[in-house]
């Protein structure tokens, strides 16, 4: 049975649809992404699984219950950390864990200490009001409250936003670590690096669905080489690539060709910059942000 069964999932504010058709299932263990930029209705998708948002239309499963139906019983047995790491500032660690616990009523002083020692909250920081952590620990601190009640099934909406590198990858460590004992994840992103920490990703764009599969099927999926040209100066070489080829991008001072034909387009780039200061063009292999630009292109 599938952790989460999405079909034709929609939601609607007023004329303005946040949500559009979407479907997709998760299955128990994985680590599944949503990947879109600001306003794709990641978090929206995340607040009807959460049973916060009534979905308008289709229909979402969540750990074999219908979330128009159970919703209460859903609540029970799910964690969300939301972006802002749903942390009460005033209170300690130790207090805010505390209120969780109680709210589900599944989580003793055992529990929360076994939840302290997996996330590496020590009790120094367990005693600290949660507003006066670093950003890293206030992270960990709000993961430990998310599954303090032992949830099957985790939220994490932009769980890294604001966090340091390092802070970063331990945290996914720590999302893999529970994945690995059984927990379903689900999490959104904008990043493609932790995007690629994920087992499947669907990728997101203005309320619809546009492409899913594992990152490697999303790049085998273009069928495309990355032409990759730097010039200079870097700002007329892209503006003229961008107008013969509307799908260039630009990745720092580099541009981006997506193409199925490299060489007819590494030998009209020469044409194209005549004039300019072409010191390398390059083919290369799509990064899955490549795959991105492409699939929302052909979305």
């Amino acid at each position: 049975m599938s952790a989460v069964s999405v079909n034709g999932l929609t939601r609607r504010f007023g004329d303005f649809v946040a949500v559009d058709e979407v479907s997709f299932e998760i299955g128990r263990g994985e680590v599944f992404g949503l990947l879109g930029a600001n306003g794709a209705g990641k978090t929206t998708i995340i607040r009807m699984l959460c049973c916060s948002y009534r979905p308008s239309a289709g229909r979402a499963i969540v750990l074999g219950r219908d979330t128009r139906e159970q919703p209460a019983l859903i609540r029970t047995r799910v964690g969300y950390m939301s972006q802002r790491f749903s942390l009460y500032g005033d209170l300690t660690v130790e207090e805010n864990l505390r209120f969780y616990g109680d709210i589900y009523g599944r989580a003793g002083p055992q529990s929360l200490d076994r939840v302290c020692s997996q996330v590496g909250l020590d009790r120094e920081h367990r005693d600290r009001r949660a507003d006066s952590l670093p950003t890293g620990i206030r992270q960990r601190a709000a993961l430990a409250a998310a599954i303090a009640h032992q949830p099957e099934l985790l939220f994490l909406d932009e769980p890294t936003s604001g966090v340091d590198p390092r802070s970063r990858k331990q945290f996914w460590e720590l999302i893999r670590a529970l994945a690995d004992a059984g927990t379903t994840v689900l999490v959104t992103t904008h990043a493609m690096g932790e995007a690629e920490g994920c087992e499947r990703i669907a990728m997101m764009a203005a309320g619809r669905m546009v492409a899913i599969g594992t990152p490697e099927e999303l790049v085998q999926r273009t069928g495309s080489v990355i032409i990759a040209v730097t010039a200079s100066p870097w700002q007329d070489a892209y503006e003229r690539l961008a107008r013969r080829w509307p799908d260039a991008a630009l990745y720092g001072r580099r541009t981006h060709i997506v193409t199925a034909d490299p060489d007819r387009v590494r030998s009209e780039v020469e044409s194209v910059l005549e004039g300019l200061e072409v010191t390398a063009v390059s083919a290369q292999r799509p990064s899955l942000e490549d795959a991105f630009v492409w699939h929302i292109g052909h979305g």
